[in-house]
């Protein structure tokens, strides 16, 4: 049996509590349905456990697509993300892949939590697939392998670009430029020419896409992958 564990945000807003933010659900979603249509075991870990919150722009037309919809009317699948087991409590050698789900959220608590970074480079050193869709890739930030390296430096890799925060209106609110610190970590940052067009890159097992409309391609990449 195929195992994936998604990571996911504990932080409902940014700097401003009023400005509200959380997990991005399609980037969680879509890879949950490409998985689980090859039978995939699927588990779902946040950096302190217990509820997730979720944006509410991804909640709305166009975000709000088919699987964020399913997903939302349906009171198992919502329960998931009422009581996420907390990273800390997760054994690594259980899974075969990380996948990290964005939304701003991810920005505040992925890049430090060492048990993520436990976890991804214990997944990533025993040959699993790490991957990250959009702000997901905030908790590869700051992951060392053991022998000391980032796990970035030099690798190719995508994820929401410094171009489309802006157009979304949120530049002003972000606590950094995630696309910039990837380049100061090292990492090969690559986009598509156009903003929130689907892009996916891969590099060995790491494997990323840019934004929510790349979620199910870098899904599917990640499922073959795994087979």
């Amino acid at each position: 049996m195929t195992r994936i564990l998604h990571v996911v945000t504990n932080v409902a807003h940014f700097d401003d509590p009023s400005d509200t933010t959380g997990l991005w659900l399609s980037e969680l979603t879509h890879a949950w349905e490409v998985f689980a249509e090859r039978g995939f075991e699927q588990t779902i870990v946040s950096p302190a456990g217990g509820y997730v919150p979720l944006d509410k722009r991804s909640l709305t037309f166009p975000a709000k697509e088919k699987t964020a919809s399913d997903w939302l009317t349906d009171p198992s699948k919502m329960a998931l993300l009422g009581t996420t087991t907390a990273a800390a409590e997760v054994d690594a050698a259980d899974f075969d892949a990380i996948w990290f789900a964005g939304g701003h959220g991810a920005m505040y608590d992925f890049p430090d939590n060492e048990d993520l970074q436990r976890l991804t480079r214990e997944i990533v050193e025993a040959g699993g697939v790490v991957a990250a869709v959009c702000h997901g890739y905030c908790g590869l930030l700051n992951t060392r392998l053991s022998d000391g390296s980032l796990l970035i430096d030099t690798r190719p890799l995508t994820g929401f670009s410094w171009v489309e925060e802006k157009l979304a209106l949120v530049d002003k609110l972000v606590p950094y430029n995630v696309e910039e610190v990837a380049k100061q970590r090292g990492a090969d940052y690559r986009k598509a020419t156009l903003p929130f067009a689907s892009y996916t890159v891969t590099d060995g097992t790491l494997i990323t896409g840019q934004n929510p409309a790349s979620a199910k391609a870098t899904a599917e990449l990640v499922a073959d992958a795994l087979a």
